[in-house]
């Protein structure tokens, strides 16, 4: 098997420190590693600088979902505690959703203003599907998502190991988040605030809709990462958006989902649906020329996008730099540009 399709060699060592379990203020402070891959040349910078880097004549997009309060706290009538995190809607009345709990078929979990969830079948991972209900009466999506905004917390990741409070509806949001479905941040979106939006909105810029799920956080488990099945993704890409992307040869892409979202555009022409492509060194990016992204998870599917761009070595030789000048990783972390 050769290096770049073995699992294990996507692994590299974190510290527990660099794991950053909170955003720094201000945004503009957060460390930005600019990497110029025609000079092989890494550039320590900062996100008040991150518009000096642009190139010239680049497409800014951006994913503008918008993060569910998802998480959900009840019990089983049996008085046994449930956190339930919602994923999507299967169809009208019925929901897939994640629980921590044991459940079975036909139990009812009751949660706060009388919603009330009934497992109708159990899939693995903690997936469930359920259908809810509220004095008697069956939910739709649209009453479903009015709840979760009223009693929901923020799903923040696993890693981040804290609860989520009252900033986090703040912090775990970009300033331009405007379609509900996502139940995790795109981060690299995070690093803008209202005074950057304001300078995106003068530049040449689009939006594009990845809700990103679940799956997300779900780690690589095949030790050969071409048989790794990427999770699925709901996406839209509105007109206007889709000619700005067809008409530029030099898209620069805020975070992974929406360079996910550029690249399965680019390969079948579908502007909706659900995205379910796997970015790496044997599938690279056709469309994306430029990457603003976070620091990855090890053998998580994002290092292995990463490394799409500026190859395996090369990516885990920038990661030890950065761990050397103590960047912060993962969600809330610091950011990293590939030019």
């Amino acid at each position: 098997m050769m290096n770049n399709e073995a699992l294990e060699s996507y692994n590299y060592h974190l510290p527990q420190e660099l794991i950053a379990t909170s955003p720094i203020a201000p945004k503009s402070s957060a460390k930005l590693l600019v990497y110029k891959r025609n000079t092989d040349e890494i550039i320590h910078s900062n996100f008040g600088e991150f518009f000096d880097f642009i190139p010239k004549d680049s497409l800014i997009v951006l994913n503008d979902t918008k993060v569910l309060k998802a998480r959900i706290f009840g019990n089983k009538k049996s008085g046994g505690q449930i956190e339930l995190l919602y994923h999507n809607a299967l169809n009208h009345n019925t929901f897939k959703v994640q629980i921590k709990g044991k459940v079975k078929n036909g139990d009812e979990i009751i949660f706060a203003n009388n919603l009330k969830a009934i497992i109708k079948e159990c899939l693995d991972n903690g997936i469930r599907i359920v259908e809810f209900y509220k004095d008697s009466k069956i939910l739709d999506e649209n009453i479903i998502l009015k709840i979760l905004d009223e009693i929901g917390c923020m799903p923040l990741p696993p890693y981040i190991k804290r609860e989520s409070d009252l900033s986090d509806e703040t912090s775990y949001q970009s300033v331009f988040a405007k379609n509900l479905g996502a139940i995790a941040a795109p981060t690299a979106s995070l690093h803008f605030d209202d005074n950057d939006f304001g300078k995106i909105k003068s530049l040449n810029h689009c939006f594009v809709t990845l809700h990103i799920g679940a799956g997300t956080f779900f780690g690589v488990e095949s030790s050969n990462i071409k048989n790794h099945k990427m999770h699925t993704e709901s996406f839209f890409i509105s007109k206007d958006s889709k000619e700005k992307i067809d008409n530029s040869n030099e898209i620069l892409c805020i975070g992974t989902t929406a360079c996910r979202c550029i690249e399965f555009y680019a390969r079948n022409k579908k502007t909706n649906g659900d995205c379910d492509i796997f970015i790496n060194p044997f599938n690279k990016p056709i469309k994306t020329k430029y990457l603003l992204t976070n620091f990855h998870l090890p053998k998580s599917s994002l290092i292995m996008l990463v490394s799409a761009f500026i190859g395996r070595e090369k990516t885990l030789k920038i990661y030890q730099n950065a761990i050397n000048n103590k960047y912060r990783f993962y969600s809330y972390g610091d950011g990293m540009l590939i030019l």
